[in-house]
């Protein structure tokens, strides 16, 4: 029998819609419980704020100042509002240095994610044996601090006595002999591409191949037995199972790609710097310290930040929608 059947059950039913329902009472456990995720992140807030936080601030207020030797003994600066901005952005030099730094900071980004992830996809194939020796050996190039690493590739590049140089010729490759790998700014960026592709690409195989670890294997059988080769299965099956470990990888190393100095400052060495092979990091200390001009240095700075969170933006937007979607 419906409530329609019911006597005065149509009454019934409208009344029951239209009562107010009843509000839990406002007790103290409540506001804790609810309160509780907040109450547990507000340690590593607070930390962050008093590590990134602080400093910001100072940098950003310093980027308003004209700062520069004698202000730093005096240790006051003197407001000039724009001026370091509008110095830095009508500078033709600082719009070359940033296409060039996006350029080699893609290529950076490319190389490392793409050779990384051949690397952990050869690891699910060999030995054990075999994975734990070439694992043991990415995580000696890991280790290796950049001057070390550095110190290695020039003396692999020596045009006198340089491995690389007799290599090639004892390979017939062509004649090297004294060949000066320094001698153009293409091949001085990609000689540094090289040495930061080689110190980046540990970080990225161990990485991925712990997310190729987590695929499952009866969705890649049933790809298999479906007819799908390795490609596809690669792209519809493993790819989207570990994107989320693809867009921070990719996010990280624009981050650090970007920004990079150690390695370029000396490799190509200073003497050997000029405005056809400067990158931003290099940018940065040449008009911030070696010029004193720790104002315009400050407004340099605060402009990368700005510039690496514009091209990150799109992963960081992935990496929430993916995880929004994941929930």
């Amino acid at each position: 029998m419906t409530t329609s059947e019911i006597p005065g059950g149509t009454a019934l039913a409208a009344e029951a819609t239209l009562r107010p329902r009843r509000r839990r009472p406002f007790t103290f456990a409540r506001v804790l419980r609810a309160a509780a995720p907040y109450l547990l992140i507000l340690p590593v807030v607070v930390v962050i704020a008093a590590i990134l936080g602080y400093p910001l601030y100072h940098l950003a207020r310093l980027s308003f100042q004209k700062y520069g030797l004698f202000e730093l003994i005096a240790r006051h600066g003197t407001d000039v509002g724009w001026a370091n901005y509008s110095s830095v952005l009508h500078d033709h030099v600082f719009w070359q240095v940033l296409v060039r730094t996006i350029v080699f900071t893609v290529a950076n980004v490319a190389l490392t994610m793409g050779v990384g992830t051949l690397i952990a996809l050869l690891l699910t194939k060999v030995s054990s044996v075999v994975r734990v020796l070439l694992t043991a050996g990415l995580v000696l190039a890991w280790s290796m601090p950049p001057v070390v690493a550095v110190q290695v590739w020039l003396w692999m590049t020596n045009t006198e006595n340089g491995l690389l140089n007799y290599t090639l010729t004892k390979l017939h490759v062509g004649d090297y002999f004294q060949h000066d790998w320094y001698a153009t700014s293409f091949s001085q960026l990609s000689l540094t591409t090289s040495l930061i592709v080689w110190g980046a690409i540990p970080f990225i195989v161990v990485t991925v191949y712990a997310g190729l670890s987590q695929v499952p294997h009866e969705l890649v059988e049933a790809a298999e037995i479906d007819g799908a080769r390795a490609w596809r299965v690669f792209k519809d099956v493993t790819v989207p199972i570990i994107k989320p470990i693809f867009l921070v990888l990719t996010s990280l190393s624009i981050i650090w790609d970007f920004g990079v100095f150690t390695q370029p400052f000396l490799l190509i060495d200073q003497t050997r710097i000029n405005t056809s092979n400067e990158l931003m990091g290099i940018y940065l200390y040449e008009e911030g310290y070696v010029k004193t001009d720790f104002g315009r240095g400050a407004a340099i700075s605060i402009l990368m930040l700005l510039i690496v969170a514009v091209l990150s933006v799109f992963y960081v937007r992935k990496m929430v929608r993916t995880s929004d979607e994941a929930t």
